[in-house]
């Protein structure tokens, strides 16, 4: 049986030695300014929140975050001045009765409730031969979601903000368990999606691009697999959280990635379908997972999934911009997996919105100095996530606010 460690100290320690013993650790990557070559003079300027995520939920896909635009000729819309929200609350719980167009459909039932228990995180790190991930990289990832377990219960962190909802299955209690993070070596599938030429560099900080694509089946696929090598269980006590490595480009859809007109949408690249940095969903094995593409920001495409769509620069509270840049989409992420987990009977607001799309790129106050900035502390570690929604504020301010970081806030 899988151990869920809790406490602090002793369990963390376990799982991040668990992460060293089979990952060589690597220096984390100095941040390049691109060359002039490798900039894009016309980023596509192409991404529509409300299209995107009415075309993800036609396919099953849920809690999309989508790219934020970094250029003055590129922003589609720039982050709402705040406080604010995105969409179109308040948000609505679509389970009564449920109503599902396909499988799987959890009949309006959520995660994390008494009925379900705690929810278990299980971090996947993919990282094949020729597809290095650092050690630092995943030792920050892996101890954000240990301090988020061991504070399960409290009202100090933006998890707390989902008590205030429920599903059929009963309230939501923020109570998170995490296993050890599986590092998985499996080499990549052959590439289904199409990779154009100019996505093989200006993608990333550094000016390099993406080697391989994979589409959406392909990710489900990984994440069956290892769960069955493992012995894992598919329900709504666990998720999965699919980390990609750098150069890998993920889509919905196999095939050409130039036309978004099928409803095709790939993370950041030099095309129109340029349009995500990481969703959610639950396969047809009842496997509920999200998909980390590895983080872009400072992207000479003119779009990032950064603190850079709000900030000058981006913000890294432990030195390391790459992990410190994820864990923002990890918590929209597993935030909205536990309240859609299905991503159709669970909550979102008329426009498709979800718990964390109302409040993307949205961090509220913060402390510490420019390029470290932070907004929450757990257990003395400090991290930057974007804030969650809260109906209950919605309401309180007649509909002017809504984006809060804790249940604390709330109050």
């Amino acid at each position: 049986m899988t151990k869920v460690h809790k406490r602090r100290g002793l369990g963390v320690a376990l799982i991040l030695a668990a992460v060293a013993a089979l990952a060589m650790a690597t220096p984390t990557a100095a941040r390049a300014t691109p060359s002039a070559s490798a900039t894009s003079a016309n980023p596509p300027c192409t991404i529509s929140a409300s299209h995107l995520i009415s075309s993800a939920r036609a396919q099953d896909i849920g809690g999309v975050i989508v790219a934020a635009g970094t250029s003055t000729s590129c922003q589609d819309p720039p982050p709402p001045p705040e406080p604010a929200f995105n969409g179109t609350p308040p948000l609505l719980f679509h389970g009564s009765p449920p109503t599902c167009s396909f499988s799987p459909c959890n009949d309006g039932d959520v995660m994390m409730t008494r009925v379900t228990g705690p929810l278990i995180i299980t971090p996947i790190f993919w990282a094949p031969a020729g597809h290095p991930m650092s050690f630092a990289y995943k030792a920050i990832i892996t101890s954000y979601l240990a301090d988020v377990a061991q504070a399960s219960g409290r009202d100090t962190n933006v998890f707390s903000v989902l008590n205030e909802y429920y599903g059929n299955n009963g309230n939501i209690h923020y109570n998170i368990g995490l296993t050890f993070p599986i590092n998985d070596t499996d080499p990549l599938p052959a590439k289904r999606c199409t990779l154009e030429s100019a996505d093989a560099s200006g993608i990333y900080a550094d000016g390099s691009g993406y080697n391989a694509c994979l589409d959406d089946d392909q990710l489900q696929a990984e994440v069956n697999s290892v769960t069955a090598l493992h012995g894992l269980p598919h329900n709504l006590n666990h998720i999965y959280v699919l980390y990609l490595p750098k150069h890998v480009e993920s889509c919905f859809l196999p095939g050409e990635t130039t036309d978004p007109s099928d409803g095709q949408a790939c993370t950041i690249n030099n095309e129109p379908t340029a349009a995500y940095c990481a969703y959610h969903s639950e396969d047809p094995a009842n496997a509920v997972y999200a998909n980390l593409a590895y983080p872009i920001y400072d992207s000479p495409t003119g779009f990032t999934c950064g603190s850079d769509a709000r900030f000058p620069v981006v913000e890294s509270p432990n030195g390391n911009p790459d992990a410190d840049t994820e864990i923002s989409p990890t918590s929209h992420e597993v935030s909205e997996a536990i309240t859609d987990p299905d991503t159709q009977t669970g909550w979102y607001d008329s426009s498709g919105f979800e718990i964390g799309d109302e409040c993307a790129y949205i961090y509220g106050a913060t402390n510490g100095q420019p390029g470290q900035l932070y907004n929450q502390t757990i257990f003395g570690q400090h991290f930057l996530t974007q804030q969650e929604f809260s109906n209950h504020v919605f309401n309180a301010s007649g509909g002017k606010a809504g984006c809060v970081d804790s249940q604390r806030a709330e109050s």
